[in-house]
């Protein structure tokens, strides 16, 4: 009786220890700041060379990836023939094991044939944990927009 006692208080503490452990460990989000683009900023269609992203991440153990979606916030209704199409773009990056990462590129080329209007732009950044942050944000796509300079 003592023995199966003393296996039951085994089994009991090795569970608790597993419990633990499984608490103890990275439960803290990426922090993301996106610098631009900014809130409801103009983004040209058919620029030569692609639309401005800038982020700061960071977090407390390491970085995993991040992931850029965008994609239309608008019905697509219409009742005649149209040449455009709603834009999407979706694409993942590593960021090998860092803890802060400084983000800088034009990797979003925004075609010609984009039909112009508003967009949601949504930023994911997972850590090596697996916590996952995200931000949204609003842009909107426009023949009109001034040429992205940087």
């Amino acid at each position: 009786m003592k023995r199966k006692n003393i296996l039951a208080a085994f089994a009991a503490l090795a569970l608790c220890a597993s419990v633990a452990s499984c608490t103890d460990g990275d439960v803290t989000k990426p922090v993301i700041n996106l610098i631009e683009p900014e809130e409801g900023q103009l983004i040209q269609i058919g620029s030569d060379h692609g639309m401005h992203f800038e982020m700061d991440l960071e977090d407390n153990e390491a970085l995993g990836s991040y992931k850029i979606d965008i994609h239309n916030n608008f019905d697509n209704h219409g009742h005649g023939k149209d040449s455009t199409e709603p834009f999407t773009f979706s694409q993942t990056y590593d960021l090998n094991h860092q803890r802060n990462a400084h983000i800088h590129h034009h990797d979003v080329v925004i075609p010609s044939n984009a039909t112009p209007g508003n967009y949601h732009l949504m930023v994911y950044c997972t850590d090596e944990a697996g916590n996952e942050a995200y931000l949204a944000r609003n842009i909107v796509l426009s023949l009109d927009a001034p040429e992205d300079e940087d």
